[in-house]
């Protein structure tokens, strides 16, 4: 198992690459999609929020992810001792008919197929997705976490109706007509991943490039009058089950399984982890579960994190594992307060298991 850091777009710099290694982390998952256009500076370190109105605007749908770009951000990460391991989730500009059936459905895979092509070509292993029409939304923040620390949590699922012109809690078109976003079913949302699968994967696989899917966050069966994909753990032995690729799995998030109103978190880790089917790792706690749930330090939710880690140092899983969240410390730099209390939280149980393993 491989310790790793999380990091945005606007994180992804020399300093933050030395604080990653100053953690003991050897890798990094990328996420290039700007989450806080227009976001106060005293938020953008920790993860988006957003209301109804969502979390800013996407990205321009005609610049694409280039090659130079891609390899530019390795280098910038190897030149301080770490390897880019993934990238975290497309632009809601990329691909919103992708996800909607829209006019331009045809045009964005081929625009995807050019990502997963530069991806490849840079020596990044990992391309993650969230196949998801609302997105990560519904979410709230307050004094949570043990010492009144910041976090994360929900209270009810939100279903107000997601306006035109945005996917994914991110607007991609400010012109859009007003009115809702066409309501749907499970089926129909099925059907579009499976023919994203059945576009993307070949091209994958030509690019050496691995597809981890995420499951939802909140994990309610619909959310702001949308379907949900990943909201149970039987859901994602459906999903593998579309297409049996090497090169489709799981972006593993054992804070979202831990939230779901079935089956067992532990369970759901070693089946999965035993199976292959596990690319990387989110690793967070949480109390309680849907409706109503809060994120925690590591150490102090549900979540028997150690249990977790044993089952895939027995599983032999050799992946990444990242803390994706982390309540916020009381100091001068509260996100990075946090992220070291959980990276070497994780890391000392790693080091614990491969001498428990040695013995």
């Amino acid at each position: 198992m491989k310790l790793g850091l999380g990091l945005y777009r606007h994180a992804l710099n020399q300093q933050n690459f030395r604080f990653a290694r100053q953690c003991g982390c050897t890798h990094i998952v990328a996420h290039l999609v700007d989450y806080f256009k227009g976001a106060s500076p005293a938020h953008a370190d920790d993860q988006p929020l957003g209301g109804q109105g969502g979390w800013g605007y996407a990205g321009d749908p005609d610049k694409l992810w280039t090659l130079r770009e891609l390899k530019t951000l390795v280098r910038a990460a190897a030149d301080e001792g770490l390897k880019v391991e993934a990238i975290e989730n497309f632009d809601p500009a990329h691909w919103h008919d992708v996800l909607l059936d829209g006019p331009k459905r045809q045009r964005q895979i081929k625009n995807l197929q050019t990502i997963i092509r530069n991806v490849g070509k840079a020596g990044i292993a990992i391309m993650g997705y969230n196949f998801s029409i609302a997105g990560v939304a519904g979410r709230m923040s307050g004094p949570f976490a043990r010492g009144c620390a910041t976090a994360v949590g929900v209270e009810g699922r939100t279903d107000a109706p997601i306006p035109n012109g945005m996917v994914w809690n991110m607007v991609y078109d400010r012109r859009a007509p007003q009115g809702p976003v066409e309501e749907i079913s499970h089926r129909q949302l099925w059907d579009r991943i499976k023919r994203f699968l059945d576009d993307i994967l070949p091209v994958a696989e030509d690019a050496g490039v691995k597809l981890a899917a995420h499951p939802d966050d909140p994990p309610f069966a619909t959310l702001r009058r949308t379907p949900r994909l990943v909201y149970q753990p039987a859901l994602y032995q459906k999903l593998l089950k579309l297409h049996a690729s090497p090169n489709s799995g799981l972006e593993f998030c054992v804070g979202s399984i831990a939230e779901m109103t079935e089956g067992d978190v532990y369970k759901a880790v070693d089946t999965y982890s035993r199976q292959g089917n596990i690319f990387y790792v989110h690793l967070r706690n949480v109390r309680g579960k849907v409706p109503s749930y809060r994120e925690t330090f590591i150490d102090d939710g549900d979540v028997d994190i150690l249990r977790v880690l044993r089952i895939l140092k027995k599983n032999n899983f050799d992946g990444v594992i990242i803390p994706d969240h982390t309540p916020q410390m009381s100091c001068d730099a509260p996100w990075h307060a946090g992220m070291a209390f959980a990276t070497g939280y994780i890391a000392a149980a790693i080091k614990s298991l491969n001498q428990i393993a040695k013995a």
